[in-house]
């Protein structure tokens, strides 16, 4: 039986035993915020509740003057006749679950979450509940991911054949979360390495936060000979700009979940697409709601049908709701909406 502790809204996902939003779309009292991605944090809220390690990003997103409180991983609070606690989503830095309990009901929001490691955030932690909403931005068999160690030394190698050419490496990526992953991982041995403004904003943040990442140049006033053999991280919405014409003879790729399809890179006009995600993969979905035990899964964003009919087809009580989240959305299908956000993070 779903006994809910969450209610879907014109505003976004209530929990009424506690008078919160979780991710809320439109104008709320109060808002309890997974992480800083801006489908999942908006302006205009009369109050934030996050995760401390998060708290810096989502202030840079929503400016200095926000209201914005923060309490530690796993540090309970109390609102309402509702106990909420943050854990760790494995996602980006500063994100997080949300666990909710009242009158014996667990139900936890995932926000967007990833199983495999990640120097730049804690790693997901499973949690046992009754209810668990689920991102579904890759819930598809076709989305396994390979061993991120694999992807970063392919990136390595694209660089370094680049590097002998005399030629810039540009990799798009988006300046939240997946550049400072790259960065983590990356041999910075090879070459220097500059940055779009945006990346490099958010990078200085994740390094304020206490995240080690190699030096990193801004890519702005960096002549051609400078940059000549260096890598470039940039946004998405970069490509085709006069901010990339400048740099001269280059090659361009993509990191991104969405490379995972055929095509995408030759409809994206760039030489090399690395697949890289900040979400689970299909095995990963599948393992994580396993983990919670949960009897009811919703299933948001994304691939959320073909998830549910799995679910479904194990026995569970799983069903799709319907919200403004996005989350990682191919180019070609939807504007990005985490792909810059350069005049704010």
């Amino acid at each position: 039986m779903d006994h809910s502790l969450i209610t879907v809204t014109d505003s976004g996902l209530y929990c009424e035993a506690g008078d919160f939003y979780i991710d809320p779309w439109r104008s709320v009292g109060r808002a309890v915020i997974t992480h800083a991605h801006s489908d999942h944090a908006r302006a205009g809220m009369g109050s934030y509740l996050t995760v401390s390690q998060g708290a810096q990003l989502l202030r840079a997103r929503l400016g200095a003057d926000s209201p914005i409180s923060a309490v530690n991983y796993g540090e309970p609070l109390r609102l309402g006749e509702a106990s909420i606690s943050f854990h760790p989503a494995g996602h980006i830095l500063g994100s997080a679950q949300v666990r909710i309990e009242s009158n014996g009901l667990v139900w936890v929001v995932s926000g967007d979450y990833k199983v495999a490691a990640d120097t730049t955030c804690p790693q997901f932690e499973p949690i046992r509940c009754h209810g668990f909403v689920t991102e579904s931005t890759f819930a598809l068999p076709i989305y396994r991911w390979k061993p991120p160690e694999d992807i970063l030394a392919d990136i390595k190698d694209w660089w370094q054949a680049n590097r002998a050419e005399g030629k810039v490496s540009i990799l798009y990526c988006y300046a939240l979360g997946k550049a400072q992953r790259i960065l983590s991982g990356i041999d910075a041995g090879v070459g220097p390495i500059y940055t779009h403004g945006a990346v490099e904003r958010v990078t200085q943040i994740y390094r304020d936060t206490g995240v080690a990442l190699p030096p990193t140049r801004s890519a702005l006033g960096a002549s051609k000979k400078d940059l000549a053999g260096s890598l470039v991280l940039a946004t998405p919405s970069a490509q085709g700009t006069a901010w990339t014409r400048r740099f001269g003879d280059f090659s361009a790729a993509l990191a991104s979940g969405w490379m995972q399809i055929r095509g995408a890179r030759r409809r994206r006009a760039i030489d090399r697409g690395f697949v890289l995600s900040d979400h689970a993969d299909w095995p990963g979905l599948l393992s994580v709601i396993a983990a919670t035990q949960a009897e009811t899964i919703w299933a948001t964003h994304g691939q959320s049908q073909p998830l549910v009919r799995t679910l479904i087809e194990q026995g569970l009580n799983a069903r799709a709701i319907e919200t403004d989240f996005e989350g990682e959305l191919d180019a070609e299908r939807s504007s990005d909406p985490n792909a810059d956000d350069a005049a704010k993070v």
